[in-house]
């Protein structure tokens, strides 16, 4: 079977990104930054969620399915740099090649991390080739929205029109899935200044997994998948959550109660 690559990725204002674009004294408290920067986009837009290219990647959390195992992980750690961080992910595309599934992968965490790809001097040849190297990417690339190398869920569920987008946490348990575990995506940024990194990394590999779950729900909607075949699916990251010591997998598992599991 071709690699499946879930993934979700978690982010806190660029601090010195934003120090640098508004001129701002390097004395001033990084929350006082940020607060700028949340000002100027209210101003423009209504709303303080950032423009892609002022986030700061902190986790990238992944669930790989191949031929072989199925494996959760995450790549971020507060002595690694972000740039590393966003070369790692991208070096696993370039080794596995896998399809990218995503929940709104396409309007958030995809220009988020080519930004900050770009930002930090990453390569990613294998994301960005449209056929030059590989013939069969003219067809089926990463980039282009219509291709299925990358699948954004939402985008793809919503029919392409944005009015008709949905919360993965909303449609994760509609679908008797855990949702969100932790804390929503708005604590984030405090919980960073916290220094609580291990919760926000409990959190994306949440999301993750509740992204990888649809993912195999849309299989069985599409006809990829019968019901013997996605109840193994299941059973599988199950097993593999079972192995994990942590507490948020243990909520993870408690929360699940999708009935076409069983």
């Amino acid at each position: 079977m071709a690699p499946v690559l879930a993934f979700d990725i978690e982010t806190v204002p660029d601090i010195v990104g934003i120090r640098r674009l508004y001129d701002l004294p390097e004395a001033l408290p990084d929350q006082e930054v940020a607060e700028i920067a949340f000002q100027k986009r209210r101003t423009q837009t209504g709303g303080d969620f950032l423009a892609p290219h002022l986030h700061r990647v902190v986790v990238i959390s992944c669930v790989l399915r191949d031929a072989e195992q199925l494996r959760i992980w995450s790549i971020g750690e507060p002595a690694e740099d972000e740039g590393a961080a966003i070369q790692r992910f991208y070096d696993g595309l370039e080794r596995y090649v896998p399809q990218l599934v995503s929940w709104n992968g396409g309007g958030f965490d995809l220009p988020v991390l080519n930004y900050r790809a770009l930002v930090n001097g990453v390569s990613a040849a294998r994301f960005w080739d449209l056929g030059d190297d590989n013939r069969d990417f003219k067809w089926n690339n990463y980039v282009s929205r219509y291709h299925t190398r990358h699948l954004d869920l939402m985008d793809v569920l919503a029919m392409y029109q944005p009015r008709n987008n949905a919360p993965l946490d909303d449609v994760a348990q509609l679908a008797g899935l855990p949702g969100k575990i932790g804390m929503e995506g708005s604590a984030v940024w405090e919980q960073y200044r916290n220094g609580a990194i291990a919760q926000i990394r409990n959190y994306c590999e949440a999301d993750s997994a509740n992204t990888y779950l649809l993912f195999l729900r849309f299989q069985l909607l599409r006809g990829v998948f019968d019901r013997a075949h996605y109840r193994r699916e299941c059973a599988l990251l199950r097993g593999v959550l079972e192995k994990q010591k942590e507490p948020h997998w243990r909520e993870f598992l408690e929360r699940w109660n999708d009935p076409l599991a069983r």
